[in-house]
């Protein structure tokens, strides 16, 4: 196995050479070898990371009164050209079916790129009353998008197989604004207990999703530093509503259209997991979502019947783990040594591993290694199951810790744009700048950085106060946030 030791520590050039070994080498993601450019293959051991990350997911939704539902993948044309300012905002990137078999098809299909149109559709058929409302719908599901940038495993897909949208609809506006800040919590929530770094920000007019009043944005670094959305949330007004007739009637007996709101993660929330608390050794995952929580290696040596004692002492010990809850795998392979399984399940980002041998075996103990430390300890065999849960519980809290930890330090606030230049130059993350509120200010200082304007904070007490845009002179209203973005 490689020492990819220089690989991610030299984020500027070589974390992208990190992130494609890892994927492939822990059996994550196989990428490039489908030969449909942009799409991968989720191989079964990032299938199970992508799984307990779902049911995480569901369970966040779900608590705050969300239904989960399932849309056809083919929306009909005349569906999704409805909302003009919606299907112009990524028209471009639409895959259309137009054949089925040997017959051209009277309608053209498209393949889901999103779905607030379909859904705002069937929304007209099944909203007729504020008694109905808040109506919250939400699914997991596969999404096209013809990419025409290069793309990357994960972080800029043609097929995301991991698209989670939610789309509420409400009486009115104020109502909408609540679910709003909802969203926001219920993505804090998920994020955090992932251990993923974020800032929130309100995007600026010109770069909200298409058809929205805005859009409030969750981004993370990467480790070469650019930002990576991982969430977005929407205010879709009446937008949608007003198009396919979503009309309801209101508690004072008069009849408006519904509000609505939209709210979207992918598998960037995966590439994420991977890369913020990864490292040379590969990955390291926590042990709420690891796919195997404890792997046991057995350590045989000695006489023929002491090794037997041992594998059969390790099988006994997945069992009684089994039996606790815990996720548990024997690596038994005889044509492996210790020494290459510690490698490879360190390499996997298995959180504990447990050694057990002769010693071991005549001591009534256990070797435990915790893969974040890299730090060994002897437990009694009858204390294991309580010690591993809490074991568990500390290196998520430590990984989530580092984590934050190194995001913050890489958010940096300058007053002028030559300082964050030189930022930009000896480091990289995110740079926050005193804005007029203009357009074409934020547009020259992004230029001048060779950066993207990702947005505003959400804190509307942030203080500006005596603070000017370094463009124009003029009073700040806010602070602009400005990144190297994927």
């Amino acid at each position: 196995m490689p020492d990819m030791r220089f690989v991610y520590n030299d984020l500027g050039r070589e974390f992208g050479r990190w992130f494609d070994w890892i994927i492939g080498a822990a059996e994550i993601y196989d990428y490039g070898r489908y030969p449909v450019k942009g799409m991968g293959v989720w191989m079964p051991y990032g299938f199970r990371l992508r799984r307990y990350v779902i049911e995480l997911l569901r369970e966040v939704l779900d608590s705050r009164g969300h239904e989960e539902i399932l849309l056809p993948l083919l929306i009909p044309d005349f569906i999704l050209a409805k909302e003009s300012e919606h299907i112009r905002g990524f028209e471009g990137q639409v895959y259309w079916v137009t054949r089925g078999g040997f017959e051209e098809l009277d309608v053209k299909l498209a393949l889901r790129p999103t779905s607030e149109t379909p859904l705002s559709y069937m929304e007209s058929f099944w909203i007729k009353s504020y008694k109905q409302l808040p109506k919250k719908y939400y699914q997991i599901v596969s999404m096209f998008r013809y990419e025409t940038k290069a793309t990357r495993p994960m972080l800029r897909v043609r097929e995301v197989t991991m698209f989670k949208e939610a789309h509420t609809v409400h009486e009115d506006f104020d109502d909408s604004e609540r679910q709003v800040l909802e969203a926001i919590e219920a993505y804090k929530e998920f994020f955090d207990k992932l251990g993923i770094p974020y800032v929130i920000s309100k995007r600026p007019e010109w770069d909200k999703f298409a058809g929205a009043i805005y859009t409030i944005a969750f981004d993370t670094l990467m480790p070469d530093g650019k930002a990576l959305q991982i969430g977005t949330v929407h205010n879709l007004g009446q937008n949608f509503t007003k198009v396919f007739e979503v009309r309801i009637q209101r508690r004072d007996q008069s009849i408006d259209y519904a509000w609505q709101t939209s709210y979207g993660v992918s598998e960037r929330v995966i590439a994420s997991l991977i890369s913020v608390h990864g490292d040379s050794k590969g990955l390291r995952i926590l042990y709420k979502i690891a796919p195997i929580q404890v792997v046991i290696i057995p350590i045989p040596a000695g006489s023929s019947k002491e090794k037997e004692a041992v594998i059969k002492e390790a099988h006994a010990l997945r069992e009684r783990l089994l039996k606790e809850g815990i996720r548990v795998h024997v690596d038994d392979d005889p044509d492996r040594t210790p020494g290459e399984k510690y490698n490879i399940w360190e390499m996997k980002g298995v959180p504990i591993r447990l050694e057990i041998g002769p010693k071991e075996l005549r001591e009534g103990t256990v070797t435990v290694f915790r893969r974040d430390k890299k730090v060994r300890v002897r437990v009694k065999i009858e204390e294991l199951a309580d010690f591993i849960k809490r074991l568990g519980k500390e290196i998520d809290e430590e990984l989530k810790k580092q984590a934050w930890e190194k995001f913050k330090s890489k958010v940096k606030m300058f007053s002028n744009v030559e300082d964050a230049k030189k930022f930009f130059e000896q480091d990289v993350g995110i740079v926050e700048i005193p804005w007029c509120g203009k357009e074409e200010c934020a547009s020259e200082v992004a230029e001048a950085l060779g950066a993207d304007a990702l947005g505003t904070p959400l804190d509307k007490d942030v203080d500006v106060s005596g603070m000017k845009c370094p463009t124009c002179g003029a009073p700040a209203v806010t602070l602009m946030r400005y990144a190297k973005k994927y």
